[in-house]
């Protein structure tokens, strides 16, 4: 099927304002700027977007999309290959947070466009982009909390709820400040591409870290070894 002019125009467009998004942040790209690199007036921007604000939205919205299917395609995935028996929680953890990692940590220009965005929401959390990013994490951040908790039978949902928001805390602030912290520490190497591999497996040691804890009771957590 081929694509209509108006989807190739909101396409060029989108691309267009993520390249200077990468380059100049979203508060110091201007309309002018976006219209003459995706080649179209301002009426076809607003036809599509109303405003840049919205433009802002959708960038983000496309990348978040784009990790939010690769997760569930993950998790899907490992529930059948599971035969509807639960699955580990490593499993499941590195289901939702590799993906932000690998992407995170890619060299393309959807990195440096989405990472400032998604700072933006720690930031301002109460935003447009701060209210975006909350709506499409709690849609697919339930699926995973009902997988955890299949798979630590016993551990009380409000708990599974907790953990989980500190793994989302602790993983932003892991890839956010990943180069900054790599520079102070001296550690060698080219710190402006962090290795995503090397950067997972110390965030999924520190994450099942923090889910197999004990309950604040002191008892052992159930079912923490997987």
């Amino acid at each position: 099927m081929a694509t209509s002019r108006s989807t190739l125009t909101r396409d060029a467009i989108l691309d267009a304002a993520e390249r200077l998004f990468a380059e100049h942040g979203h508060d110091n790209t201007s309309m002018r700027q976006i219209t003459r690199a995706a080649q179209v007036n301002l009426s076809a921007v607003n036809y599509h977007f109303g405003s840049k604000d919205a433009l802002v939205e959708a960038v983000f919205q496309r990348r978040l999309d784009a990790l939010n299917d690769e997760r569930l395609s993950i998790l899907d995935d490992l529930e059948a290959k599971a035969g509807g028996q639960p699955l580990k929680p490593s499993a499941i953890v590195e289901a939702y947070f590799g993906p932000l990692v690998r992407h995170a940590c890619s060299a393309g220009a959807e990195r440096r466009a989405f990472m400032p965005l998604q700072t933006s929401t720690m930031s301002d959390p109460n935003g447009a982009i701060g209210a975006l990013f909350a709506a499409e994490r709690s849609a697919v951040a339930h699926r995973f909390t009902r997988a955890l908790l299949a798979s630590l039978p016993g551990v009380p949902e409000a708990e599974i709820v907790w953990r989980f928001h500190f793994m989302l805390g602790a993983t932003a602030y892991a890839i956010m400040g990943a180069e900054s912290s790599s520079q102070a520490m001296n550690l060698p190497g080219d710190t402006s591409n962090i290795d995503a591999q090397a950067l997972l497996v110390r965030l999924m040691a520190f994450l099942l870290g923090g889910l197999r804890a004990p309950l604040s009771t002191g008892a052992p957590l159930p079912g923490a070894p997987s």
